[in-house]
């Protein structure tokens, strides 16, 4: 829950351009006031050693927990209180002579307050107690909210593509496009239920339902030059040889066992059946059944 326990607590690449809102200006004002550049300050100041992944993500290297301690040591520092099991259960908007304040109902004590912030919460890890309360409270007090749908969740298998589950565990780096033209670069993972990974999150908030996606599987080679080169330095060679240098090995005999592929010697293969082959593997047009859901949305 918070990256593998090593939390990724901020990334490089912070821009309005990352974020996908109705109004494209409004999380400038906040990035402005608070950068991921003040927080990395802030996680260095505390001695919390760190380094960089893949595409900028920062991550502790000894654990989440300093994490924690620093933020509740930040909120300690400015008179900050953190009340625990108290769930707030109602919420009042009272004014009297010209002064407005917020009454709130915790279990079976009161508080009341001159502003309120509210964090929305949602509906996503509902195990982990996430609960839309926030939405509802937004909603009392006139505020519009869009219609919630799950995001950063993985995509789930139509009947026809099921033989795929004996892919399950692997994963490749791949460029995913959905059909708004977005499209992003990474890694791919194969499950029991369908796609996910890092790359499949990413779209699943740019994918609209019945749409496909199209999926490069090897975005840095050219596979049609690459059997090309093949048949004339290699002709004997068998097409499984080449592709398993390239692609997961099971995801190839997969191919294979479903007759997408023919396994025969490159030689045999026309000029028309390989461009097939390139654009199966540079183009596959996958469309998800739907999502796994708020359960497993990020």
């Amino acid at each position: 829950m918070s990256g593998g326990g090593f939390c990724n607590f901020t990334n490089l690449e912070v821009t309005p351009a990352h974020y996908l809102s109705q109004n494209p200006h409004f999380v400038k004002s906040a990035l402005a006031r608070y950068t991921n550049w003040d927080f990395i300050s802030l996680v260095a100041e505390q001695g919390i050693a760190y380094h960089e992944k893949e595409l900028g993500q920062l991550f502790c290297d000894e654990g989440a927990e300093q994490i924690v301690e620093m933020l509740k040591s930040e909120c300690d520092k400015y008179g900050a209180k953190i009340l625990l099991r108290s769930e707030v259960s109602q919420v009042e908007r009272i004014q009297n002579d010209e002064k407005v304040r917020f009454v709130l109902q915790l279990n079976s004590t009161q508080w009341q307050c001159k502003n309120l912030i509210v964090a929305t919460g949602g509906l996503s890890m509902p195990g982990l107690g996430a609960t839309p309360f926030g939405y509802q409270i937004a909603e009392q007090f006139g505020i519009p909210v869009i219609p919630p749908r799950a995001s950063l969740v993985p995509f789930t298998y139509r009947e026809t593509d099921k033989f795929l589950t004996a892919l399950s565990g692997v994963s490749l780096p791949v460029t995913i496009t959905a059909q708004c033209g977005k499209s992003f670069y990474n890694q791919l993972l194969f499950t029991h239920r369908g796609i996910s990974g890092p790359a499949v999150l990413q779209i699943s908030n740019y994918w609209q339902p019945t749409e496909s996606v199209e999926i490069d599987l090897l975005p840095n080679h050219n596979v049609e030059e690459e059997i090309n080169q093949a048949k004339q330095h290699s002709p004997k060679q068998i097409l499984k040889t080449i592709l398993v240098r390239l692609l997961p090995k099971k995801l190839v005999e997969l191919w294979i066992e479903q007759g997408l592929v023919q396994d025969e010697v490159i030689a045999n293969i026309s000029k028309v059946r390989v461009k097939n082959l390139v654009d199966f593997i540079h183009h596959w047009e996958f469309t998800p059944n739907g999502t796994e859901g708020y359960r497993t949305a990020e």
